[in-house]
């Protein structure tokens, strides 16, 4: 509560306000405005890194298959298979992790009730904070499944083998810029730094791929 202090000036009452309650008082909303932020952000950067992922490993796919193959029907069904399987891994993967959480919680609710540490309505507003396995299985996997499909968009009207390729990495360079903003904005990171940390990264990741499977293929292992 703020404290005033009244000082009787001639005619007119001054009231002075105490500065170090105001001060406490706006300290306390920031840090309450800033928890709740964090809060909201830790969903968005789950789902920005789920879309991160399912960008690279299929542009980086698609690139290694461009690299043995010139045929856009081969590339893009390269494409596809990595969003299906990427999406259905992710999906899982997060049902088991989050399911894994969800139980340990779970367990420490009932040994709460069995020790009577928590009232009914504490108990029930707990299991309400509970994650939802089913609900991060579904957004891991379509978050993935909408990062695919930006370099299959890019390449899927291209027939010109060498523009396809540069078009994709045009496509995804330009996205992972993008990503790398977001990223930057929800850590409050240096976005300079987090961007370029984020572009390299994929660049990397369809360079490797690119030039291991264009080196595998020109020992005659894989025919063109």
């Amino acid at each position: 509560m703020t404290t005033t202090n009244t000082i009787e000036n001639s005619e007119h009452p001054i009231i002075k306000h105490n500065n170090l309650d105001v001060e406490s008082q706006r300290t306390q909303e920031a840090t309450e405005v800033t928890f709740d932020y964090a809060k909201r952000a830790q969903w968005l950067r789950a789902a920005l890194l789920g879309a991160n992922d399912g960008l690279l490993s299929t542009a980086s796919i698609m690139m290694g298959v461009g690299a043995v193959s010139e045929d856009v029907k081969t590339m893009i069904l390269s494409g596809i298979a990595t969003l299906l399987g990427g999406a259905c891994s992710m999906a899982i993967g997060e049902f088991v992790s989050v399911y894994s959480q969800y139980d340990i919680e779970m367990s420490q609710i009932k040994r709460e009730m069995k020790n009577g540490l928590s009232n009914a309505d504490q108990i029930e507003e707990k299991k309400s904070d509970l994650p939802s396995p089913t609900k991060a299985a579904v957004a891991s996997a379509t978050a993935f499944a909408l990062g695919a499909m930006v370099p299959l968009l890019a390449a899927a009207f291209i027939r010109n083998y060498r523009v396809r390729l540069a078009v994709v990495v045009a496509v995804v360079s330009l996205t992972l810029i993008g990503f790398g903003s977001l990223s930057a904005i929800l850590g409050r990171a240096p976005l300079v730094k987090s961007t370029l940390r984020i572009l390299i990264g994929g660049w990397v990741a369809m360079a490797v791929t690119f030039g291991s499977t264009k080196a595998v293929g020109s020992t005659g292992l894989i025919s063109t």
